[in-house]
């Protein structure tokens, strides 16, 4: 009797204005003509439509309740959309066609929301965030695998061994499991970093950075010399993403003819190949996608891949600027990496960032952050195709948000990137726009005011989204980020919890750790 109520109830509300949004007279209405926005999807117009939905989301959940796999995960892959917030996958679902639709991990059963501060910043960066979510301590921001005693830029932070944090990398190696990690981002950037190093400052990433914060290189082991020499990282099985500047000398190019960043005059490529050889075990280094699809994954032992001097390209740009055939996608990485990693028969921890929604987001091509979220949801995909929800564990979560918002009151076929109505100084504005940023003077200057903004204008992808308040680069935003799991103790990660129980959950499903 009760449901019934409620569904006529919401009978009788369909046809009455929502209190406090623009009917069809208000000022903000006026910019699209409704006639030229007809409704696509008329079944939507039926309350059986939204009860069904209802209905079959009930069913779902009972299954998922009946059915939840407490086997013991043999494996975990965590999935980190740098600065993936609420609102990017939200506007992402638009970008792929229509608000209705599912980024694809937003079909995983169960989801939760963490807290994502440092212990002293409220807004947290990806590197305190990196040694939350991959060791389980909250950190000080801009540290690495080390805890609060630690602060930022001391040489010697990172010496006192109960101040080191380790990470869940280690803690599968330790139980005969195999770790890699994929990034689009340079393999020493403070996301990755955050599996296998130990520093106080995330700058320092070759030992030029390190003598450039006053200390000393050889007492202070800057990050990608931490990646090859020191345990966690030369056991890692795969390591594949960007910045081959800080593996080679200054006085060295890469493959693609760019120089390096080391003055210590270490090329760490050479020292990580000599290890391997010297250890007797099958290694390859590739720099290119062509020289990946030449590798025979199945025999492979060890897989490093740089595929860039810096960080990889934007996933979007690979297609405009046609590069696809020399730069490898987060999905063909993703896939590389599985299958190296799934030739252990315990299993193993594989860490997987799609770095680049958190670069365009800082320069407000909020185009480009949501195309990178799209290939982001791929490689999550392909991911859940190459394993077994019996024994493989998914977790897909962000470390930070970002100051992006939805705006306005857009009819369902606008473009999530185009212009919303007009504001009470009769000028549109955009539907995504940043709390502050560089994209300011995009729509405003100071001789007009607010610039007249046009379709063709915010169609381009170099284009910077408005801001309310000038920044060389928009910062990150506090709000907590959403959790999606399956597979094994997927049923952990619901709810809303601190971001460092994240590794915990991850180890206890896994039989792991400190956590076992």
């Amino acid at each position: 009797m009760g449901v019934w109520r409620a569904i006529s109830l919401i009978s009788l509300l369909a046809d009455k204005p929502v209190p406090g949004q623009p009917g069809p007279n208000h000022p903000r209405g006026r910019s699209f003509d409704a006639e030229s926005h007809p409704i696509k999807h008329a079944e939507e117009q039926q309350t059986q439509y939204w009860v069904d939905k209802a209905q079959e989301k009930l069913l779902t959940k009972l299954a998922e309740e009946q059915f939840a796999t407490k086997n013991k995960a043999k494996n975990v892959i965590m999935f980190l959309g740098d600065g993936m917030s609420v609102h990017t996958v939200t506007a992402t679902r638009n970008l792929l066609g229509d608000s209705a639709e599912q980024v694809y991990f937003e079909g995983f059963p169960y989801t939760g929301l963490s807290k994502t501060y440092c212990v002293n910043r409220q807004v947290a960066d990806s590197a305190c965030t990196a040694t939350a979510y991959l060791g389980g301590v909250k950190a000080n921001y801009g540290t690495i695998g080390v805890n609060a005693n630690v602060s930022r830029y001391s040489c010697d932070g990172a010496a006192n061994e109960e101040d080191r944090v380790l990470s869940i990398a280690q803690w599968a190696q330790a139980a005969g499991k195999d770790a890699g990690l994929v990034t689009t981002a340079r393999v020493t950037h403070a996301s990755p970093a955050g599996v296998y190093a130990h520093i106080a400052d995330r700058n320092w990433e070759n030992d030029w950075e390190v003598a450039n914060g006053k200390c000393d290189p050889e007492q202070t082991i800057d990050i990608a010399r931490q990646l090859v020499e020191q345990p966690v990282g030369q056991q890692l099985k795969v390591i594949l993403g960007g910045g081959r500047k800080n593996f080679i000398s200054t006085t060295v190019n890469d493959e693609e003819g760019y120089p390096g960043k080391r003055t210590d005059g270490r090329h760490l490529i050479r020292s990580w190949l000599d290890q391997k050889r010297e250890a007797n075990v099958s290694a390859h280094y590739v720099w290119s996608r062509k020289g990946l699809s030449l590798v025979d994954l199945e025999s492979t032992d060890y897989l490093l891949g740089l595929f860039a001097n810096d960080h990889l390209p934007y996933n979007g740009d690979r297609d405009r600027k046609r590069s696809q055939l020399a730069d490898p996608s987060l999905t063909e990485l993703t896939e590389a990496a599985i299958k190296v990693l799934s030739r252990n028969e315990k299993g193993f921890f594989l860490f997987v960032e799609g770095a680049r929604i958190d670069m365009a987001h800082h320069d407000t091509f909020a185009r480009r952050s949501l195309e990178d979220t799209a290939e982001f949801a791929r490689a999550v995909q392909k991911a859940r195709e190459l394993t077994s929800e019996d024994d493989t564990l998914i977790v897909v979560t962000a470390d930070h948000a970002h100051v992006m918002s939805i705006n306005g009151y857009p009819y369902r076929d606008q473009e999530i990137t185009g212009l919303a109505q007009l504001a009470d100084d009769n000028l549109p504005y955009t539907i995504l726009s940043y709390a502050n940023g560089p994209g300011y003077y995009s729509g405003y200057n100071r001789a007009e005011g607010r610039a007249l903004l046009k379709e063709k204008l915010v169609a381009d992808t170099d284009y910077q989204y408005p801001t309310l308040a000038p920044l060389d680069a928009e910062t990150h935003g506090g709000d907590d980020v959403a959790v999606y799991a399956s597979g094994p103790y997927a049923q952990y990660f619901s709810g809303n919890y601190e971001q460092s129980n994240i590794p915990a959950l991850m180890a206890r499903a896994a039989g792991i750790g400190p956590f076992a």
